[in-house]
């Protein structure tokens, strides 16, 4: 089971994974409504490293991206959940719009996007590459979104 940590935890889990020749993988996101393309992009993450860092959009980060309606759950929750699942090990939740202040304190080995990102388009690859990073892209998981279910359920659909 991962932990919650804050930025000096982080930096000194990170730095000292590092230190052992240890390869931290982090990934960010939202997270509001955990899913299993969540799941499997996570496993898939976790799959390439030694360490999964999960950065965490706070509630009003959520708010000022997705719009006066969400987050649906609050970060707290947000991130017991997500460190509760075994692929991750740590989660760190984060004020900006943008992971790069969370990139600068995690300085990951690989930073795992879905593949409706590219590299060239996200303002964190030139971070990552500062320090020899590297930015991979996953691909997502069709029909699988928060966006579709929350749809879904102001429908009153039900799954298929």
């Amino acid at each position: 089971m991962g932990s919650i940590v804050d930025k000096n935890q982080l930096a000194n889990i990170c730095q000292e994974a590092r230190s052992k020749g240890l390869t931290v993988v982090t990934t960010n996101g939202c997270f509001d409504i955990l899913h299993v393309g969540h799941v499997r992009i996570l496993k898939e993450a976790r799959a390439l490293g030694d360490l999964l860092v999960i950065g965490l959009n706070s509630d009003a980060s959520v708010k000022r991206l997705k719009g006066p309606d969400r987050p649906l759950n609050k970060d707290e929750d947000r991130a017991e959940i997500l460190a509760s699942l075994a692929c991750v090990d740590y989660v760190f939740i984060f004020e900006e719009q943008t992971p790069i202040e969370f990139l600068k304190i995690a300085r990951p080995n690989i930073h795992v996007k879905g593949s409706d990102y590219k590299p060239s388009d996200l303002a964190e690859t030139p971070l990552v590459e500062s320090w020899g990073g590297r930015v991979e892209i996953i691909a997502l998981v069709p029909g699988k979104s928060t966006t579709s279910l929350v749809q879904k359920i102001c429908k009153g659909s039900r799954p298929e």
